[in-house]
């Protein structure tokens, strides 16, 4: 059986008068997160990691954020591509294991929406992804509310 790992990481800062977008959900808060595409953390998380997982590159080389077809663009869509991708290639998702890192805002009651809609983006089963948040203890850029950051790691199994 052919199964291999990805790992994924991304950052954006807060920006005033954006709409906070986490994996695919919009969290209610004062704040969102600056990008040229929606600036979901997560989902730009996890879709290096399953790209990386099979070499097939990030999402800087698939969606540039020099091209206006990505301006604004909802990060589901591009995850739905990715979710594609994999699929030409002869792999499906394994598992998804994801952390956000952030001060504010609190994301445990937004967690099961995550994950439902990461699921459902990628045609996977529920129990096989997995968001977690913590905070940093008021350390570094996130700690001090400067901005997201998200780890993704993953697994994918070749169906053919």
């Amino acid at each position: 059986m052919d199964i291999r790992i990805g790992h994924g990481y991304d950052v954006h800062r807060f920006k005033e008068g954006r709409k906070l977008i986490l994996g695919g959900v919009e969290v209610p808060f004062e704040m969102g997160l600056d990008g040229h595409s929606d600036a979901d953390v997560l989902l730009h998380a996890v879709m290096d990691a399953l790209l990386g997982a099979i070499a097939a590159g990030d999402i800087g080389q698939h969606f540039p954020d020099t091209d206006d077809r990505y301006l604004g663009a909802d990060s589901t869509v591009l995850l739905e591509a990715v979710g594609e991708i994999l699929r030409e290639n002869g792999y499906t998702v394994g598992n998804i294991d994801s952390t956000i890192l952030c001060q504010r805002p609190k994301l445990k009651n937004h967690i099961p929406a995550m994950c439902r809609r990461i699921a459902e983006v990628l045609g996977t089963d529920i129990g096989r992804v997995s968001v977690k948040a913590t905070t940093e203890e008021g350390l570094g850029f996130t700690g001090r509310m400067e901005g997201i950051a998200a780890h993704a790691v993953c697994t994918v199994v070749r169906i053919r």
